[in-house]
């Protein structure tokens, strides 16, 4: 059991909170009970992940997509009603966090996507935003562009979307979970085989063709769901926590 400060606080300083220019506050976003003592993890914070906690009787909810993002609407109508009313009635906070749980060195998106595909990581992407945000690195043993995408969609159990370049085998890639698809043009440059990310948009076929290298969408959910597990198991190793992650299928 922890007081709810101490385990916020220590977040902040584990993740470095105060570095990061972000879309949505990062840490305690809806506060419940002084104190925590069961944990549930999710990769967002949707009614359906209240209601599990809500069932599990939990003390807090760990987040990777929380609330309050950039350019959304502030009244607190509908569906957002909704959510932060189950919080407040059941006492239950909300901590989230976002590219400072991408970009960690050891409990990151990026890293333990990296970790669950094999990828040893060299290094970062020289890109303005830098701090872990965009990887690189190299497979022991290089892989053809389709036994590449058989291995993600055994490890993430998604098919990815494989947007085909020309170079073979992939042996040296970049990657950027979640919606990084926008950084494909900037990757290419950088002497990689590949880019896997989580979401698509339409030029990324055009940039591949045109420049050989190998683009992998991979899915948003698929590609952020390990980093919070790796958070939630740490927190609960140090402070004595229990805790869960819930699953909740998602094929975006």
């Amino acid at each position: 059991m922890v007081e709810l400060d101490t385990l916020v606080d220590y977040c902040a300083t584990l993740l470095a909170v105060s570095q990061f220019q972000d879309y949505a506050p990062n840490g305690l976003q809806v506060q419940g009970r002084e104190t925590v003592r069961r944990l549930i993890a999710g990769v967002t914070a949707s009614q359906q992940l209240l209601d599990a906690a809500v069932a599990a009787d939990a003390d807090a909810i760990l987040v990777h997509h929380g609330y309050f993002w950039k350019n959304e609407p502030p009244p607190i109508v509908g569906i957002k009603r909704r959510r932060i009313q189950t919080l407040l009635t059941h006492e239950i906070s909300l901590l989230a966090y976002h590219l400072p749980l991408d970009a960690h060195s050891r409990l990151g998106n990026n890293v333990q996507l990296a970790q669950r595909l094999g990828i040893r990581v060299t290094g970062e992407a020289p890109l303005a935003e830098g701090q872990g945000l965009i990887l690189i690195g190299e497979l022991d043993t290089p892989m053809e562009a389709a036994r590449f995408a058989a291995h993600l969609e055994r490890r993430l159990g998604r098919r990815p979307l494989h947007l085909a370049g020309a170079r073979a085998p992939i042996r040296r890639l970049a990657w950027c979970s979640g919606g990084a698809q926008g950084y494909f043009s900037a990757v290419a440059g950088l002497d990689v085989d590949a880019y896997l990310s989580g979401e698509v948009s339409e030029p990324m076929a055009h940039i591949a063709r045109e420049t050989g290298v190998h683009f992998f969408a991979a899915g948003h959910h698929a590609t952020e769901r390990y980093g919070v597990q790796a958070l939630a198991d740490h927190l609960a190793r140090k402070f004595s926590l229990e805790w869960e992650y819930v699953e909740l299928d998602n094929p975006a």
